[in-house]
């Protein structure tokens, strides 16, 4: 007698998608209140700015380790496994802070943290490539955006709720973390396929785009630096955690409205033209926010920040895609998240010393003289390399900094959908 087909084959995408989607929220939402709570946590235990910034270093330290390592962790576990006990010592690792004195432990702590976060991206970001179509991969990336955005942005008020100290923000991420285990480990799902292991070769970017590293490298420098020192910024003019927990979400929200107009304007123009312009205006927008004497100066100033800063990580991956053969976009967008973790590991450090040395308020002209010393290199760039023409430009994509498979999902990953269209 002919057997059945599994009732995951014939399960309606959305059935599908919501314990993945649910899993997101949970940790990208833990994940993003984690990073703020960690700066002002760390400041208030009395560790100076230089620690602060290692603290930021080592998590993105973590994460190009993750990076690095959970393609063959996948290969060997499968999804399910990697993200449960990914997951788990998220968990750990957070409720480790509670016990554990502020200082060098908490750098392995977040070096940890860094990684499994990362790897469960690379987890659900993976699953959700296996299971989207043709038809259907737009739909899900977008949901998924939301869901990052929406994440983000909500879980940052869950600091002024229940306050950077104290055992009781530890226990809600935990919380948050675990629940992110539990759709992934009742779905109905069979893990996917896993995605293929392969070495990053960092030399292999300069040589497509020298314009999309070294954007990649600043971003991480500046924005890097931003999540983990601005927290510290907002708490040192007196704003309170109210204000902290706004200045973040409106940062993430501003960087998803701008994504719009700068995806237009790439499809149309030299791209890097248009890097150079949001560049100037990340720029201008920090020297803002530095002369900021008012609440609503700073989230005038910080919108701004967030809406120039933000997408100039998909537009350098768009214009690296552009001049990349092939073959190569995969490792394009692996070189670019390298990039961006190296620069991310130096940013907050660098950033902590300038403002242990100069003021709080040097933190945003350091990051405005990074972002005005990249417009330099793109301008002598555009001198030195022709741009590409119109019809072999590859359509922008929305990407977020979470892990490399999101180019996956976001890209229809077969060699033939990776040839420019024939004209």
């Amino acid at each position: 007698m002919t057997q059945p087909a599994p009732a995951v084959a014939t399960r309606p995408l959305a059935g599908r998608l919501t314990p993945l989607l649910v899993a997101a929220a949970c940790l990208l939402g833990a994940n993003g209140v984690a990073v703020t709570m960690i700066s002002v946590r760390a400041k208030t235990e009395g560790l100076s700015d230089a620690m602060v910034g290692l603290l930021g270093s080592f998590y993105f330290g973590g994460m190009i380790l993750g990076v690095l390592l959970t393609p063959f962790l996948i290969a060997r576990a499968g999804h399910i496994r990697v993200f449960s006990t990914l997951a788990a010592i998220s968990a750990i690792a957070v409720l480790a802070i509670s016990f554990t004195p502020a200082g060098w432990g908490w750098m392995l702590i977040r070096l940890v943290g860094g990684a499994a976060f990362c790897g469960t991206t690379m987890v659900l970001e993976s699953w959700l490539n296996s299971i989207a179509s043709n038809a259907s991969r737009g739909r899900i990336l977008s949901v998924y955006r939301i869901v990052d955005m929406t994440a983000v942005m909500g879980s940052q008020f869950l600091l002024p709720a229940f306050g950077p100290l104290g055992p009781d923000i530890l226990i809600v991420l935990a919380i948050l973390f675990c629940l992110a285990l539990v759709p992934i480990s009742l779905t109905s799902e069979r893990n996917p396929q896993a995605p293929p292991a392969r070495l990053i070769d960092p030399l292999m970017l300069w040589r497509v785009s020298p314009v999309a590293l070294v954007t990649a490298l600043t971003i991480g420098l500046t924005n890097g630096a931003f999540r983990m020192v601005g927290p510290i910024y907002v708490d040192e003019v007196g704003l309170g955690l109210e204000t902290v927990a706004a200045f973040i979400a409106i940062w993430v929200f501003a960087g998803a409205v701008f994504q719009f107009p700068a995806g237009w304007l790439s499809d149309r123009f030299d791209r890097r033209v248009v890097l150079s312009v949001f560049t100037v205006g990340a720029g201008l927008s920090c020297l803002f926010i530095s002369g900021s004497s008012g609440r609503f100066e700073l989230f005038a100033g910080v919108f701004l920040f967030g809406g120039f800063a933000l997408p100039l990580y998909s537009l350098c991956a768009a214009h690296a895609n552009d001049h990349a053969e092939p073959g190569q976009f995969v490792d394009v967008v692996a070189g670019l998240t390298l990039a961006y973790g190296v620069g991310a590991m130096a940013g907050p450090f660098l950033a902590s010393v300038v403002m242990a040395g100069y003021g709080a308020s040097a933190f945003f002209v350091y990051t405005a003289s990074l972002h005005l010393l990249l417009v330099v290199f793109i301008l002598v760039r555009i001198f030195v390399r022709e741009a590409v023409p119109a019809d072999r430009r590859h359509r922008f994509v929305w990407l977020l900094r979470t892990s490399p498979m999101i180019f996956r999902l976001a890209r229809n990953d077969r060699p033939e959908d990776e040839r420019p269209p024939d004209k």
